[in-house]
């Protein structure tokens, strides 16, 4: 199962960090889905239907799901994004060497895994955390491509109406599967393969 779109991970001073999975192309039809670990450890995801819930909540690892409208806009740098009872807004700056570099990948080349994993050494050691391939729940194996890397500027963002703060680092790393998100904010398109367990 392929998916391509867009992930942002980033922290906030309160503790509580946030993936957002922005996805053009999938087997549901394009979706968006939140994944947060809150300072206390608990893991939290919001997704916009039952299905997508199901999936995403069946490879990765959340003590609470919910199903709840998410909807993301996008002018110019700046991402707004509405799930449940997260507000947040992010800005993205210009792309370093790095984002230039991943954004001369094919996507035909990107889609493929092999390519994650002669890609999985650099990318441990360029932006830590990061992981291009590994084992999800259930049998699941993994596969990232990345295309593009936009560095996170600036956010705003609360939770249920408390003020999560200034923009941090991704510290802890995030814990909803084998790897988590680069520790520095960041915007990256990419490509996730997901193969299932066999019959």
């Amino acid at each position: 199962m392929r998916f391509e779109g867009w992930i942002a991970g980033l922290g906030t001073s309160s503790g509580t960090r946030v993936v957002l999975g922005h996805w053009q192309r999938t087997p549901f039809g394009p979706f968006s889905d939140v994944m947060l670990e809150r300072a206390d450890g608990e893991r939290l995801l919001l997704a916009p239907t039952q299905e997508t819930a199901d999936f995403i909540g069946g490879t990765y690892v959340f003590e609470t799901v919910r199903v709840v409208p998410v909807r993301v806009g996008v002018a110019d740098r700046t991402w707004t994004v509405t799930a449940g009872p997260l507000e947040l807004r992010f800005l993205t700056g210009r792309r370093g060497p790095l984002g230039c570099l991943l954004r001369t990948v094919p996507g035909a080349l990107a889609r493929r895994p092999a390519w994650s994993a002669f890609t999985y050494w650099p990318a441990r050691l360029l932006l830590p955390g990061v992981r291009t391939r590994g084992s999800a729940r259930a049998g699941r194996r993994e596969w990232y491509g990345a295309q593009d890397l936009r560095p996170i500027r600036a956010v705003s963002a609360s939770f249920a109406g408390a003020d999560l703060g200034v923009m941090a680092f991704v510290e802890p790393p995030v814990r909803f599967g084998f790897g988590s998100v680069p520790r520095r904010p960041a915007l990256v398109r990419v490509t996730t393969t997901v193969a299932l367990e066999a019959e």
